[in-house]
């Protein structure tokens, strides 16, 4: 086992965010990370370490399998100490298949990675967030980062080297590609989110919470109900257990009961002020301030405010 720390995600947003778990992991195991790209190199992921570039599989977009595959050759050959990968959609996958394949232990959805040299420590949310654990996994291992819990790295890499892992049968023949829209909103950058909740009537009304977080130069949040269930919203605006987690400076809460596994994606932010018409909503025992009333009439309040501000 050499005393390296390797980084995979299929998301270069994502891969900066582990690379900055991969240099606090680090500190223990003393070799610099290796951010891992499966084709060729990609502008802007940058590690503390180098760059490993597997050749062999394909390199845009590869099935988790192909992935999980393709790192398996490369962690035979090289056997790193730790491999962390992004806790996204795709990554749970990947970390799961590589796991099985090397034999290693797989920690998941960490908020926090740690080592003594002999064993990897990561601290995940349990019971929706109200309880932290701390769990342990023999090294060599995996561990998956939560998206947010980390800050994007800024570190330049040193060096890149390429390893050929041959020829990789995905067994999945691909018929059409449809681009995905470019996603619209970044949760996890903004200083000030607006998040709007099943007290949200229809729709249309969204509207005036989204031109509140553009006075406000924020962005626009929701719970889970209105991405999910009625679909007002895209997944990318979800915030919680199983959306994105957010440390804004502020955090406005908009007719949200306030539910655990809301709470956990949000429980970090430096301020939350909450409003909603029921004063025994949850959401009041996270907040630092709360309005017990009408979003319809204290939503157009607090813009006639900021507007009599400027």
């Amino acid at each position: 086992m050499s005393l390296s720390v390797w980084v995979y995600s299929e998301s270069e947003g994502v891969s900066d965010e582990v690379t900055s778990a991969a240099l606090d992991l680090s500190m223990n195991i003393p070799a610099g990370p290796s951010v891992i790209d499966l084709g060729q190199a990609r502008n802007g992921t940058h590690s503390a370490g180098g760059k490993l570039v597997l050749k062999g599989p394909p390199s845009s977009e590869p099935a988790p399998q192909v992935a999980a595959e393709a790192i398996f050759r490369a962690a035979r050959e090289l056997r790193p100490a730790a491999i962390l990968i992004g806790a996204t959609r795709n990554g749970r996958e990947v970390a799961s298949r590589l796991a099985a394949k090397l034999k290693v232990g797989c920690l998941s959805e960490a908020f926090k990675v740690s080592s003594d040299g002999q064993n990897l420590f990561a601290e995940r949310n349990v019971y929706a967030g109200k309880v932290v654990a701390k769990v342990a996994c023999p090294l060599p291992s995996i561990a998956t980062v939560k998206v947010g819990a980390y800050p994007r790295s800024g570190s330049i890499p040193k060096e890149t080297r390429e390893l050929d892992v041959g020829h990789i049968d995905g067994q999945i023949r691909v018929l059409s590609r449809e681009s995905k829209a470019a996603g619209s909103v970044d949760l996890k950058s903004a200083k000030v989110i607006v998040s709007a909740g099943r007290g949200i009537k229809k729709k249309e009304d969204l509207a005036m919470l989204e031109d509140l977080a553009k006075e406000m130069h924020g962005a626009l949040g929701c719970s889970r109900p209105l991405s999910s269930d009625l679909g007002w919203l895209p997944e990318e605006h979800h915030i919680g257990l199983t959306g994105v987690t957010v440390k804004p400076e502020l955090y406005i809460a908009v007719g949200i009961s306030g539910q655990l596994q809301h709470v956990a994606g949000m429980k970090d932010s430096k301020i939350v002020a909450a409003i909603n018409t029921d004063k025994d909503a949850p959401i009041f025992q996270a907040s630092d301030y709360g309005i017990v009333g009408d979003l319809y009439q204290v939503i157009p309040a607090i813009r006639k405010a900021l507007a009599n501000r400027t």
